[in-house]
């Protein structure tokens, strides 16, 4: 049950391992995000998951820091790491107990002062909103 609600939380975040890659416009690519944006809280909106966690909220702080807060049946599981962005990669390392650390990095498809849409390499999106 822990390894699911683990690996339920990452993906509420990221999906899959790898960078999303597909035939897009090279300068595309090379898009630059304005990483500031990303820091506060984010609370999942939509998915095209398969299994949608029913609730999550993910926190960026500015060193680099986050914090997936997942519940599940009715328990609420934290998960902690670090992030970093790269052009308009995100790649999130979480530290899961007793099991081994996640790693996965997902385009960023949308970042504004409200919105974060998140494209994995299996093109499932997870779309969160800002907490104000």
């Amino acid at each position: 049950m822990r390894s699911f609600l683990a690996a339920f939380a990452a993906a509420a975040v990221v999906v899959g391992l790898g960078t999303a890659q597909d035939k897009k416009d090279p300068k595309k690519d090379d898009k630059k995000v304005d990483a500031a944006k990303l820091v506060g809280k984010w609370e999942l909106t939509r998915s095209t998951l398969d299994m949608p966690p029913k609730s999550a909220l993910v926190e960026f702080t500015k060193d680099n820091k986050v914090t997936i807060a997942v519940t599940a049946n009715g328990k609420e599981d934290k998960y902690s790491g670090t992030y970093k962005v790269n052009g308009d990669k995100l790649t999130v390392k979480l530290t899961i107990p007793g099991e081994t650390d996640q790693e996965d990095t997902d385009t960023i498809q949308t970042l504004t002062d409200d919105k974060l849409l998140l494209l994995d390499k299996n093109k499932k999106e997870n779309e969160f909103s800002k907490k104000k």
